[in-house]
Parts: C-alpha cells; sequence; structure tokens
C-alpha cells in the first residue's frame, strides 16, 4: 500500500515556531532528540522525510505533544476522510499512524487511528509526563502497553496506560484501532 508523504511543509513550520517558543539553536535541539543538526536542518527547509520516531523524539526534546508537529492550523469545521489525514510510518515495525485530532492549549489530547500489521512490534519511548494513552481497537487484536506489562486486547476492548514510560504495539493480527493521547 503507497502511503501518502508526511505533511512536510506543515511540520516544517511548526518546527521553527517551537523551536524559536522554546528558545533553543539548530544544534542544542539536534543535541536533545538524538538527532544530526543536518537532519533537523532538512527537516526546517520541508525537504527531509521523517519518521514517526524522528519525530516523537523532536517532541520530547521540545516538550510538546507529537501532534504539534504534524498539524495544520485549525479550522471552525474540520473532516478527515477515511484514509486522509497526516499518515507516518514508523521505521520499525508495520504501524501508521493517522493524526484525526488535537487537543485546545487547554484539553491538550490527540486523537487518532493507528493501524498495524504483524511482524516486529512498535516499541515506543516515553513521551513527555503525564501522558496517558487510551485505545479502542476497532477490528484484529493487539498487545499493547507498558513494556513491563502488555496486554492483548481486540475489537471493542479499551486499554488505558501511562504513555510517559516505554511501552508498545505488537499487532497478532492485521488490526485498527483509536489512539487518544491526553497530556496533563
Amino acid at each position: 500500500m503507497q502511503l501518502p508523504a508526511p505533511p512536510l511543509a506543515v511540520i516544517a513550520a511548526a518546527l521553527r515556531r517551537e523551536r524559536d517558543r522554546a528558545g533553543i539553536s539548530l544544534t542544542e535541539l539536534a543535541r536533545r532528540a538524538g538527532l544530526a543538526k543536518s537532519t533537523l536542518s532538512q527537516l526546517e527547509a520541508g525537504t527531509g522525510n521523517p519518521s514517526i520516531e524522528t519525530l516523537w523524539a523532536l517532541g520530547v526534546a521540545l516538550g510538546i505533544p507529537f501532534s504539534r508537529l504534524v498539524e495544520p492550523p485549525p479550522s471552525p469545521v474540520r473532516v478527515v476522510r477515511a484514509g486522509d489525514g497526516p499518515r507516518l510510518r514508523s521505521e520499525h515495525a508495520e504501524f501508521v499512524g493517522t493524526l484525526l485530532a488535537t487537543g485546545s492549549p487547554n484539553t491538550r489530547r490527540d486523537i487518532y487511528v493507528i493501524e498495524l500489521e504483524p511482524g516486529e512490534p512498535r516499541e515506543a519511548e516515553a513521551h513527555i509526563p503525564g501522558t496517558i494513552e487510551h485505545i479502542v481497537v476497532a477490528s484484529g487484536r493487539i498487545r499493547t502497553g507498558p513494556v513491563e506489562e502488555p496486554v492483548e486486547v481486540g475489537p471493542g476492548d479499551y486499554v488505558t496506560f501511562p504513555g510517559d514510560v516505554p511501552h508498545r504495539y505488537e499487532a497478532l493480527e492485521p488490526a485498527w484501532a483509536v489512539l487518544i493521547m491526553e497530556h496533563r
């Protein structure tokens, strides 16, 4: 399945905006995120091709939710058709995340649709402190949760766990789910 490219112009503008807001240099952000300065420079120029892991690392380094890096400016009415929206693929697992909505500055929550295929699990680093993940499985079966205590969930099941510790997503069969990330 061919996926559309990540929203590079949105990512570039968001990186510049959030780095300026944080008052840190390109070099310092690259150091904090564990990236090469040239990689970050390309992303800010809109010419890179970031993975979901790279954007998560940048969000953690900036102390912001991942969604602030991929979400275009809001509109009063917004529809995301099935298969549309900013879709980002993992480098290490058959995992695709599609951002559906971000929280306002007061709500601090983001909503995604995630698609998983059996194979290598998606190992996620800890997100910003206070992050809680909520998942409702729409189809398939997945094993998810903190690395130390993942649980198996299937269609219609709901699971919540701390997102500020290392955690994982593993498809036991092709699956998709709604993921709500709550940032406290």
